[in-house]
Parts: structure tokens; C-alpha cells; sequence
């Protein structure tokens, strides 16, 4: 049985405890947090240490650790730091290019390997934390079996 991943916004954390109280996990679609909430099986952690490696130059063992925000027998709420969004929303397509063949080249790490699929994930969070930005919200991830 594998663990799924729905990344979405919110306010504060407050809110985001709320989110799986008011809908369960196996019902949620694609849009039903707001904000045009993300599904995938990439770890949070995984997703913070591919952006600060590879686009803030952070060493894979100073990545910071994710805060939880509720933690249920059913589900777990953690908050992605500020500093795994932010640094998405400057840069250009030769960064984004260049965060992802650094990602793909770090060893000793999970998540996927091919330069490409990297490349294409880091644009879905390039969009992704422009809405956040925009909406004033932080990045969440809602995990469950």
C-alpha cells in the first residue's frame, strides 16, 4: 500500500488542521482544498530538499525539517517551510533547467532521478506557489495511506 501526497494552501495552520476534519482523504479530487491543490507520490521532504539544493544551493543534510500540524490516526497535516515555495516564483526557465539536472545528479537522495520528470515537477510547483503567493497562503501537505 503506498502513501499519497495532496499539496494545497492555506492561511495559516489553524485552517489546514481543519481541511481533512471537513472532507476525507479518498474523497477528495483535484480542486476540493482550493487553490488547485496538487496530488503526487513525491515526499514533502523530498520536494523541499529538490528546490533548496537545486535552486538555493542548500546541502541535502542542512535541508530543514517539515513542521506537523496535526497528526491523526487516518492522516497527517505537515507545513512546508516558506523557503521551498518562495524561491520558486523568481527564477526562469534556465534555473528551473538547471535545478533539475542538479537534482537529478545529487546522490544519496529519493525521489525521481530523470532530469526531465524533475524538470516538469518544478514547473507544477513553479505554478503552484505563484498561487499560493497570490492567494497569501502557505504550502500544506495532506498524507495518508
Amino acid at each position: 500500500m503506498g502513501v499519497t501526497y495532496k499539496y494545497f494552501g492555506a492561511p495559516n495552520g489553524a485552517t489546514a488542521a481543519r481541511v481533512p476534519i471537513s472532507m476525507r482523504p479518498e474523497e477528495l479530487g483535484g480542486d476540493e482544498l482550493g487553490m488547485g491543490g496538487m496530488f503526487t507520490k513525491i515526499k514533502p521532504e523530498t520536494m523541499a530538499a529538490m528546490v533548496l539544493t537545486g535552486i538555493e544551493g542548500v546541502p541535502l543534510h542542512k535541508v530543514p525539517p517539515l513542521e506537523l500540524v496535526v497528526l491523526h490516526p487516518d492522516y497527517a497535516v505537515v507545513k512546508l517551510p516558506m523557503t521551498v515555495v518562495d524561491p520558486l516564483r523568481g527564477i526562469g526557465e534556465e534555473s528551473v533547467g538547471a535545478a533539475a539536472f542538479i537534482w537529478s545528479t545529487v546522490p544519496d537522495r529519493g525521489g525521481p532521478r530523470d532530469a526531465y520528470t524533475v524538470y516538469q515537477l518544478l514547473h507544477e510547483w513553479q505554478d503552484f506557489s505563484h498561487r499560493l503567493h497570490e492567494a497569501g497562503h502557505q504550502a500544506y501537505c495532506l498524507v495518508w495511506p
